[in-house]
């Protein structure tokens, strides 16, 4: 990606009809204020309280073959309910600040045609708020977002909340035994109920945002949260993943970014 970067001609893949374009960023904004922007992205990535003991990269796992997937074991801070830590495993597969900047940047770049950190650092702040910077490809996510110091579990998915078909390997607050840890890190769509969260990662892209950007798959509404949602979401980040530029970033700035 740096060598791109650097060169200052970044391409846009043809992630949505009509919408195929090439960008350049100016050259001095990569020369003295990109380096300002991967410093903050850095920071953000801090943040990213998942990646903690790393158990193995894999790019082998079924569906995102050829992609570096880490796999870690986190604990949450301990959670008010209980009164203890909670554990967990995941599958990230999270950008790097470099990665992260470039990102935000041509995403500002398409929607505003402008890098003024008045859209970077909103950008970039809307991403710490929402994500950190990671990006879950499976496993659960624990989150104190609506009771601090409750630590709720999540199932995610391709970048996405998913909900489990057998309630019985759910628990509703957590904590989870191994076994079901060892699930939910192998769980597949057949295992899961036919609707899904409305957001992914890393920006909290909806299916409108996609829609409204000329998505062409028929991936439902908050009403009538489909499926398909899920491989929108991966193949859209995959190729932001070998881009530099973030189809669902731009989707969602296309419609938010002030």
């Amino acid at each position: 990606m740096k060598k791109s970067v650097l060169a200052g001609l970044l391409t846009v893949c043809c992630w949505c009809s009509g919408l195929a374009q090439n960008v350049r960023l100016p050259e001095a904004y990569l020369k003295d204020s990109f380096p300002v922007l991967v410093h903050k992205a850095a920071g953000v990535l801090s943040s990213a309280y998942m990646v903690q003991e790393l158990i193995t990269v894999t790019d082998t796992l079924p569906g995102w073959e050829g992609f570096p997937v880490h796999l870690y074991a986190y604990k949450t801070g301990v959670d008010g309910r209980i009164g203890q830590h909670k554990k967990a495993l995941v599958y990230l597969l999270n950008p790097g600040a470099e990665k992260l900047a470039v990102w935000v940047a041509t995403a500002c770049w398409i929607t505003k045609k402008s890098v003024a950190s008045v859209y970077t650092d909103q950008l970039l702040n809307w991403v710490r708020a929402q994500s950190g910077g990671q990006f879950p490809v499976k496993g659960i996510v624990y989150e104190d977002q609506y009771v601090k110091g409750y630590q709720e579990p999540y199932l995610f998915k391709d970048g996405v909340t998913v909900y489990a078909k057998d309630s019985a390997k759910w628990a509703e607050h957590g904590p989870f035994s191994d076994e079901q840890l060892q699930f939910f890190i192998r769980v597949k769509n057949k295992d899961l109920k036919s609707e899904t969260g409305q957001y992914a990662r890393i920006c909290s892209t909806s299916r409108e945002d996609y829609l409204a950007a000329g998505g062409k798959q028929d991936v439902g509404s908050k009403a009538n949260r489909r499926l398909i949602w899920l491989t929108v979401v991966r193949d859209l980040y995959k190729k932001a993943w070998n881009s530099d530029v973030n189809p669902l970033m731009v989707m969602w700035a296309k419609q938010h970014l002030k």
